[in-house]
């Protein structure tokens, strides 16, 4: 990843790096996610611990959406992919889209950062539509689950909602940065802070993937 970051000589200031040397801030991002990682790392071995001790792994009367979120799954990692155009498109300068709106392999910056905003919003009002329909199915047949109905669904709702919290985290960092590009000039500071935003949103692409596997597809005992 750090290679992404020194693709492009960002002058003198250590904190944007060279071609000799990775940005610092990129640098110190990495590390940082490196410790969020420990912190999901942990949430997998208390779901794996739990599920060892469980007879029953999820409750029979708990049935996953499993279409629903492999559907907002897919929006998920496809954003992923026009996060990365947007980088390729900063790394080029092109901050704005040079043709009509119809064709996007001449988008800019902007417009794949607004395109990726929307598919993560989308797939966190996906995540809040789910939890919802769990929680009132539970009130009123007895099905579904609420973080307090058993162990599976309180780290099913630690797992998952510390994961769209972490997306929410991700939206606020495009919207600020989304900001930032309507101020003056497009300057190196500008280009690392959108390289760090999308090693943030690969990250959290990446961990939903292992969660989506572990907790929707991986099959459940005695399945």
């Amino acid at each position: 990843m750090a290679s992404v970051a020194t693709a492009t000589t960002l002058g003198k200031n250590p904190a944007q790096g060279s071609l000799a040397r990775p940005s610092l801030v990129s640098v110190g991002t990495i590390v940082w996610l490196s410790s969020e990682l420990m912190f999901f790392a942990a949430l997998f071995a208390i779901y794996f611990t739990i599920r060892s001790v469980s007879t029953e792994w999820p409750p029979k009367e708990t049935v996953l959406n499993t279409k629903f979120d492999g559907f907002i799954t897919v929006i998920l990692v496809l954003s992923s992919v026009t996060c990365q155009a947007g980088v390729f498109a900063a790394e080029e300068r092109r901050i704005r889209r040079s043709g009509p709106l119809v064709k996007f392999w001449r988008w800019g910056l902007r417009e794949w950062l607004v395109l990726t905003f929307i598919m993560g919003a989308i797939f966190v009002g996906g995540q809040i539509f789910e939890y919802t329909n769990y929680v009132r199915e539970n009130f009123n047949t007895g099905g579904g689950m609420t973080i307090s109905s058993s162990a599976y669904g309180s780290i099913f709702y630690l797992a998952t909602g510390f994961h769209a919290l972490h997306v929410s985290g991700g939206l606020v960092a495009f919207v600020f940065l989304l900001a930032r590009l309507q101020r003056g000039r497009f300057t190196p500071e500008k280009l690392t802070s959108t390289i760090v935003v999308s090693y943030y949103w690969h990250f959290v692409d990446v961990v939903w993937i292992v969660i989506f596997t572990v907790v929707y597809l991986v099959p459940q005992p005695g399945k």
